[in-house]
């Protein structure tokens, strides 16, 4: 499997490639040359897989002879080694729970993946490794080469500094709007030290994003540090996330009405994943973009123009992207056909007013506890099927709501039980550097 540019001006490159490169030197995505077709009997007898089995399966095309399937067994083993269960709500609504690994969010996937995806290649276990990637620099087996370099609005923070946390020949330095994360993905992206290095942005989760590209566009820092991203647009950090739609279907019941499914979406990388996901064979009905009033989908999808914005301060603030990069990679499977797109993919747009009703109606009428972003795809959800009767669904639960414990504590009345691993998370002291919002600021931390 090669991997091209969706800017279509850099040579097609491999998946160990494109996964140390992180983003292509045109400033596009890597894309997948071909979408492969998943095997029909895995579809047809999905319940009778264990979901380490599943997983290989799903992306042993997407990685080819790139890492020996021993090497890769292990890696997706690793990799979903925790429950993602589906919970039912009500008698047309189920959950899919994705807070159920190390930091309690759906983002412990891909960055668990793309972590160990990584470990092997600097470890000589991929085929790629020892090969030069840019002008002077190659990767070798035990140096340290490798600068993971990410931008988060608050989960993957957290999740990539757990997955790349000791992992010998990285560094992972992370930057994240100050003041606009909650307690818990704070704390977990500044306490763990080691090669993990927190920078606090006095600006916007945009701000941050904006900063990154242009660290990889830098041609003087990029010939003296060599950068690779962990935020959705690296393949190993997106493709992963396939997974969970597959173990989705598998817990799903009605197997001859396949679920519309509600993706609570900022940076659209989570939805894009399960649309490859349905266009490689997994029977989905239909998808919903749920979004806060960072709505620049919703309104492509009204307007076929999109138009990026300055990201509003949300509730659900891993949605708050004005500007979401995977949105490309959507356009890109559907080969650009806005009626093709149309067919598969809705938007719905969820106020913070709306939120907070939803965490309590839902909390109160089936005693279920949703996050804030959890509750933007309920609702979603909810106002689809409202118009589609015949059709069930699955709303993705992608964080735990002890990450935002102010905000459900003060909507429901009720504390949130803090899980042991947070407890002890929140004892910790907070490392990190503060920084303006100017890419001199992040690219003078880089070069000292």
């Amino acid at each position: 499997m090669k991997y091209y540019s969706t800017n279509k001006q850099a040579d097609p490159v491999s998946f160990t490639e494109a996964t140390i490169k992180g983003q292509a030197p045109d400033k596009g995505l890597y894309f997948p040359e071909y979408i492969p077709q998943v095997d029909r009997e895995l579809i047809e007898h999905i319940d009778q897989y264990s979901n380490e089995e599943i997983a290989y399966r799903v992306i042993s095309p997407y990685v080819g002879a790139e890492i020996p399937e021993a090497v890769l067994r292990k890696i997706v083993s690793e990799t979903v080694n925790f429950p993602i269960p589906l919970v039912q709500v009500n008698d047309r609504i189920s959950s899919l729970e994705l807070f159920h690994g190390p930091t309690l969010a759906f983002k412990d996937i891909g960055a668990r993946f793309m972590s160990r995806c990584l470990a092997a290649a600097l470890s000589g276990q991929a085929a790629q490794s020892g090969q030069t990637i840019k002008s002077g620099q190659t990767v070798k087996s035990g140096q340290t080469t490798v600068t993971v370099l990410v931008a988060t609005s608050g989960d993957t923070g957290g999740a990539v500094a757990n997955g790349f946390y000791g992992v010998e020949g990285v560094d992972v330095v992370i930057l994240y709007p100050s003041g606009k994360v909650s307690p818990v993905q704070e704390k977990q992206l500044t306490t763990l030290g080691g090669n993990i290095h927190a920078l606090e942005v006095l600006g916007t989760f945009d701000d941050c994003q904006a900063m990154v590209k242009a660290a990889f566009a830098d041609q003087e820092l990029t010939s003296q540090r060599f950068l690779t991203s962990a935020n959705s647009i690296n393949v190993a950090r997106w493709l992963p996330q396939q997974f969970y739609y597959f173990f989705a279907y598998k817990q799903w019941k009605d197997k001859t009405n396949p679920p519309v499914i509600s993706v609570p979406s900022g940076n659209f990388g989570n939805i894009c994943a399960g649309i490859l996901a349905m266009q490689s064979g997994l029977p989905i009905s239909h998808f919903i973009a749920a979004c806060n009033v960072n709505d620049i989908v919703s309104d492509y999808l009204e307007t076929q123009e999109l138009k990026p914005k300055k990201a509003v301060p949300t509730l659900s603030n891993a949605m708050d992207v004005g500007n979401p990069s995977n949105f490309v990679r959507i356009l890109e499977i559907f080969q650009h056909r806005f009626p093709e797109l149309k067919s598969c993919l809705s938007a719905c747009t969820i106020t913070d007013q709306e939120t907070e009703a939803t965490i309590k109606e839902v909390l109160e009428k089936y005693q279920y506890l949703t996050d804030p972003h959890g509750a933007v795809g309920f609702l979603a959800l909810e106002r689809y099927l409202q118009e589609h009767k015949d059709k069930k669904g699955i709303f993705l639960e992608t964080a735990h709501p002890v990450k935002f414990p102010e905000a459900v504590e003060r909507i429901t009345g009720e504390p949130v039980a803090l899980p042991d691993t947070v407890k002890e998370i929140m004892n910790r002291e907070k490392k990190s550097q503060v920084i303006g919002p100017e890419f001199d600021q992040l690219k003078s931390y880089l070069l000292q």
